[in-house]
């Protein structure tokens, strides 16, 4: 080891430093940045360690950053285990420790907005630590991570753990040209080796050829006895039962399920855990993509009698969990499912996902690396979360739903999952086992289990609160260059060099296929034009037809009376609904309709191939509950009762092409075209086809690089136009642009919906709301249902109703606004927390708050409730410092009280 304070920092460790530990830790000690990039368990956080012990050693500061308030969290318990409370400070938003410390553990959100308020906090900072700085991908929180990279002061060397990323060097370049001297550390070892298997039955086998690889994890060859005895399997399904081939009998194990019958589907999950028990695999966790996969894979290890634990663990268990939760009040625990929780986990089985309350996770955790829970059911929010490795990792499936539909894993994600298994010093080896079903090929495992392909993409865009924020601190010039150094635009910058490629690539292949045609002067040119041409029309006469047909289903929608009953002629709601609200939408009428099959919802005119009719009439009750169950009934049974039938499909309009004068013109000269009748015409059309798509091709690569080049500073000057419109912005008396107070209200609000928030706040749409009210109106533009289908609950009181109104008519007019401009939309407020949150503010108990919710058409588990509840909690806080009205602050205030209460209270952190 090269530098005195790194041999000091090595000897005060346990364990002997990895050969990419002490690269990295030597860059830093040189005053360099670094990106490290290691698999989960590799010890990265090491190099953050070695950073804060150069800060201390020094006499100045290291900040440490997390994604998540839970590593924070952990991540402070650590720290202040090694240097004592003195020296070590936490700011989550949620709380506030010492935070003038030499070294403080923050989220990342936490010290953007501290770069953004230039806090003297930030004087004497040698150091940050930004763990987990792969986050910079994700969509909705990305962009905080390089802002931080780009606003942090050139004399602070940055620390960036990553997990493994097929594009580090890329990244890494990146890294040096905006931070300056930047050691890229990329290590893809895993400190633990990873085994691959398939349980096929119950029948555990490896996934790779072991000989082919001499006996190390891994490989490329797939095992060929795995091969073998899945395509056994399959042969038996088809024929409708498994018979072992004869002469050979199993050749391992038990065949286990029914005789006579195929095992497609994997063997009882409890199944699953009692044969990991037998082969020594636990702990284990079993990644379940629905949490309510997780819950119900408890309960069926429960009614199995399944029991991991013994008599004197089990006692350790109930201790742990009623320390967590000495602070819940009895009846909510009740309301939470506390004791059938309880039960699994004095047994040792677990599930673990957002739904469920922060403490009773944080409990599960705990239980877990300690060893007393063995077998953890989890959704793939695990995989980004704490420190929780198992010497096993299951995967139940191949397919998730990825928020749109279902989707196969990607190599990234599947080695995501996969990297929790194997604990450092403590396990040998590791397992990665995928349990096999109908569908699931060997080979296809084996592509993701042999394939590193996870790049960085970043998701930065500007954002209103980014931009008032960026002109406030350097002005539109220097904001403008700023965005161009971004990580986005650096990666744009680089596709353009691949487009400029083609276009160049494009241009030498239509030349030579120009000339094979017969020259620029050719009559089959202006023959393949007059083809082009030809279908270009049939093509427009098709898309005209289509807009004819959606303009009358549009008016049909718009014409619809309440009580109508109508066909809906095709998809998963076909058949007879009633219509219970009309919509006189002229552009995009969306009529809420119930179905004789009990579906309540709104169609639009993609639902209507041909315009829609009344077929009959039904009289309705004035007021018609849609969400209530025993309504739905009720009326589909009325509307089945009326004996109108659906009629049968009827037939399409006839396409207008045929009475297309110039179509018909086109036919004609083609027809009559000297080049119709050559003999190697087709060869040549197949040319000229080529040749046509050469053109599109190249065309819009040369639109792909126009859209590209300084697309950022393009969509900030379109933000900077409507802030300017809003009067956020203005022009100084130099001809500056300067933000206005109104802006600098907005550069505090770090919502997602920031510039709706700074309307309704800037033109009183809040005021005179009781902090339960407020706390109501403020949900909308932070809560996002989960389930399909839009709320129509409209508040508890007359203020709440008049404000989400104006709210409401506030977010058309900036939508408006928005798409005339181009900008990316601002999320719709949503009302359904608004009643759950509206109670729990005005003190009401967690069981008649959470059957509200359910009341009114969105169910809440526990977790979801607390994790909505600190999220209006948040914005309240912003709003508490960005109202310039000191009645509407007052109450924010209130209000957060009003919520910070029981589980929403505890744990907080």
């Amino acid at each position: 080891m090269d530098g005195p304070k790194l041999t000091e920092f090595a000897a005060s460790l346990p364990f002997p430093l990895d050969p990419f530990q002490i690269r990295a830790c030597s860059a830093l000690e040189d005053g360099h940045g670094v990106l490290v990039c290691a698999p989960t368990g590799a010890g990265k956080t090491v190099v953050g360690e070695f950073a804060v012990h150069l800060a201390l050693t020094s006499g100045a500061k290291c900040f440490y950053t997390t994604p998540i308030k839970a590593l924070s969290n952990q991540k402070y318990a650590e720290l202040v285990a090694r240097y004592g409370k003195g020296y070590v400070g936490l700011l989550t938003g949620d709380q506030s420790i010492n935070s003038d410390a030499p070294i403080v553990i923050m989220t990342t959100e936490v010290l953007r907005n501290m770069l953004y308020a230039e806090s003297p906090a930030l004087r004497g900072l040698s150091h940050v630590v930004m763990d987990e700085v792969h986050y910079l991908a994700d969509r909705f929180r990305g962009a905080v991570w390089e802002e931080v990279i780009l606003h942090l002061s050139e004399d602070v060397r940055l620390v960036s753990l990553s997990a493994t990323v097929s594009n580090a060097e890329e990244f890494g370049a990146w890294m040096e040209t905006v931070r300056g001297n930047t050691t890229v550390v990329v290590d893809e070892t895993r400190p633990v080796p990873l085994w691959q298997h398939i349980l096929v039955g119950r029948r555990l086998f490896d996934l790779f050829d072991v000989e082919a690889n001499n006996g190390a994890p891994g490989g490329v060859v797939v095992d060929k006895n795995l091969v073998r005895y899945v395509k056994e399997r399959v042969q038996a399904e088809r024929m409708g039962a498994w018979e072992a081939p004869r002469g050979r009998g199993p050749r391992s194990g038990r065949s286990g399920g029914r005789p006579g019958r195929p095992e497609s589907r994997p063997i009882p999950r409890p199944d699953v855990i009692k044969l990991l028990d037998q082969e020594g695999l636990l702990p284990a966790i079993t990644f379940i993509f629905s949490r309510a996969g997780c819950d119900g894979a408890v309960d069926q290890c429960l009614r199995s009698g399944l029991r991991l634990t013994s008599e004197e663990q089990a006692r350790e268990i109930t201790e742990v969990v009623e320390r967590h939760t000495a602070e819940i009040p009895r009846s909510d625990l009740e309301v939470l499912g506390y004791w059938e929780w309880r039960d699994a986990l004095e047994r040792g089985i677990a599930a673990h996902h957002a739904g469920m309350l922060p403490v009773f996770r944080h409990t599960v955790e705990e239980l877990f690396v300690r060893g007393l829970v063995r077998a953890v059911f989890a959704t793939e929010t695990l995989a980004l979360g704490i420190n929780m490795p198992a010497r096993t990792v299951v995967l139940e499936r191949l397919v998730k739903f990825n928020g749109e539909a279902y989707a196969n894993l990607s190599a990234g994600e599947y080695t995501q999952l996969t990297g929790r298994a194997g604990r450092r010093g403590i396990d040998v080896e590791g397992h990665a086992v995928v349990l096999w079903q109908s569908g699931v090929e060997p080979t296809e495992v084996a592509g993701l289990a042999s394939t590193r392909t996870f790049p960085l993409r970043s998701s930065f865009r500007p954002s209103y609160n980014m931009a008032v924020n960026l002109v406030d601190r350097m002005g539109v010039d220097a904001s403008r260059m700023l965005l161009e150094r971004s990580f986005a635009q650096y990666q744009a910058d680089a596709s353009v060099v691949g487009l400029v490629r083609g276009i160049e690539k494009n241009a030498v292949a239509r030349r030579e296929l120009l000339g094979k045609l017969g020259g620029e002067d050719s009559p089959y040119v202006e023959y393949t034009a007059l083809r082009a041409r030809l279908k270009e029309r049939e093509r427009e006469l098709e898309r005209q037809g289509r807009t004819d047909r959606r303009n009358d289903a549009v008016t049909s929608l718009v014409s619809l009376r309440r009580g109508d009953v109508i066909s809906i002629p095709s998809g998963r709601r076909s058949g007879l609904a009633v219509v219970l609200e009309t919509d006189a939408n002229s552009v995009d009428p969306r009529p809420l309709v119930l179905t004789e099959d009990k579906w309540a919802g709104r169609v639009s005119s993609a639902d209507f191939p041909t315009p829609v009719s009344a077929l009959g009439h039904m009289r309705l009750p004035r007021h018609v509950d849609h969400r209530t169950a025993q309504t739905r009934r009720d009326l589909a049974s009325a509307l089945r009762g009326t004996g109108i039938s659906a009629p049968g499909r009827g037939r399409r309009r006839q396409s207008s092409a045929g009475d297309d004068r110039e179509l018909g013109v086109l036919r004609r000269a083609v027809r009559s075209h000297p080049c119709h009748t050559w003999p190697d015409r087709e060869h040549l059309a197949r040319l000229a086809e080529k040749y046509s798509r050469l053109e599109r091709d190249t065309d819009a690569m040369k639109q792909k690089v126009a859209a590209t080049t300084n697309s950022l500073a393009r969509t900030f000057d379109r933000i900077l136009a409507l802030l300017t419109e809003r009067g956020y912005l203005a022009a100084g008396p130099d001809g500056e642009v300067a933000v206005t107070d109104r802006g600098a209200k907005l550069g505090r609000l770090y919502s997602e919906s920031d510039l709706l928030v700074a309307e309704c706040l800037a033109e009183g749409i809040w005021r005179g709301l009781g902090p339960a009210e407020l706390a109501a109106v403020v949900s909308t533009v932070v809560y996002e249902s989960r389930q399909e289908g839009e709320s129509a609950e409209q508040g508890p009181t007359g203020n709440i109703r008049h404000a989400l109104t104006r709210t409401v008519a506030a977010w058309h007019e900036l939508r408006a606004d928005e798409i005339r401009l181009k900008l990316p939309p601002t999320r719709e407020p949503d009302t359904g927390f608004a009643v759950a949150v509206y109670k729990w503010a005005r003190k009401e108990s967690l069981e008649d708050v959470l059957f509200a919710a359910g009341q009114h058409g969105r169910a809440l588990s526990g977790g979801d409730f607390v994790r909505w509840c600190r999220q209006v909690i948040d914005l309240l806080d912003q709003i508490r410092s960005a109202s310039p009205d000191d009645e509407v602050t007052a109450t924010a205030t209130k209000a957060i009280s009003a919520i910070r209460r029981g589980v929403v209270a505890v744990d907080a952190a």
